[in-house]
């Protein structure tokens, strides 16, 4: 039987479940992607610094002990509130954050992942965040002009040196992780995907084989699940839930791997977001959704 959960409810993180990182980083499946505390373009600063601060204390208040975040957001600017808002962590806080693109301006994104520029990326990020060490970072994008086996050699690099724990990947395939692991162990993934974009479906089949976590970034398609005539819209009511709390839910019941990252610079939609994990998927549901015609949708 379905659990509802208001939609006006505010819910805990904690019901979603749990994973280990590698075995050993244990978090909330339901984690918090903060990308969204920037500026426009995600660019420069928020237009509520003080929102942002109180969306992140807030998460943790809710039993959030994932964020995961970027240099390349802001630049700079998402790591910096972090820092602001949390420092000194809680104990079991884990910052995943990325390097390898370079911002020129806002909505700009460009792949660079030159050796030395991930090293020094890795460097600004430990500044920023005030750690000594980064539980988990992520090579953001295999930059095409430079080989592929370089960048991981790099990550390699900061791994021995101790600045960097535990390595992860985004928006790859099995081909190139499996390519990435002759250098590195890869304890995580970072892909688009959600219930109407499941473009990385072998990729997650291939996570979950491998005990490898797998991030899904754009879970709810930027709000494009919203609209009430759709399956998502339809399950939302039944079970008086929002869409969003339907499709993050989805996704926790979709593999034990998957650790959603929904992003928000809104307190009541960080709250929204977390009332998923009191939500319970039955085999019925899962397969109404699983019917949804996959589209694609924009970075």
């Amino acid at each position: 039987m379905n659990t509802a959960v208001n939609q006006h409810e505010t819910g805990h993180a904690e019901p979603g479940g749990e994973f280990r990182i590698a075995g050993e980083l244990s978090v909330a499946r339901l984690g918090y992607g903060a990308m969204r505390i920037t500026g426009k373009g995600i660019w420069g600063e928020p237009a509520d610094r003080a929102e942002a601060v109180r969306v992140l204390r807030r998460a943790v208040e809710l039993g959030i002990n994932f964020i995961d975040t970027a240099d390349s957001y802001g630049p700079d600017v998402s790591e910096e509130i972090i820092a602001e808002a949390l420092h000194p962590y809680p104990q079991g806080l884990v910052i995943a954050t990325k390097g390898g693109f370079d911002r020129p301006g806002p909505d700009r994104w460009i792949e660079n992942g030159r050796p030395e520029h991930l090293k020094s990326a890795c460097e600004g990020s430990l500044r920023r965040l005030r750690l000594d060490r980064i539980e988990l970072y992520q090579l953001h994008r295999i930059d095409p002009k430079v080989p592929a086996e370089d960048q991981f050699g790099a990550l390699k690099d900061l791994q021995a040196e101790g600045k960097i724990r535990h390595i992860g990947l985004s928006e790859v395939s099995v081909q190139e992780i499996e390519l990435a692991q002759k250098t590195i162990p890869v304890v995580s993934v970072q892909n688009r995907y959600s219930v109407s974009d499941r473009g990385s479906e072998d990729v997650l089949e291939y996570c979950d084989r491998e005990g490898i976590a797998f991030i899904p970034w754009f879970p709810l398609a930027a709000g494009k699940l919203s609209g009430s005539e759709n399956a998502v819209g339809r399950v939302a009511a039944r079970l008086k839930a929002t869409p969003s709390q339907v499709a993050l839910a989805w996704l926790l019941a979709r593999s034990p791997v998957i650790l959603p990252i929904p992003g928000t610079s809104s307190v009541s939609h960080l709250e929204e977001n977390v009332g998923a994990a009191g939500l319970s998927m039955d085999e019925n549901t899962m397969r109404e959704l699983g019917q949804i015609t996959q589209s694609s949708h924009g970075k």
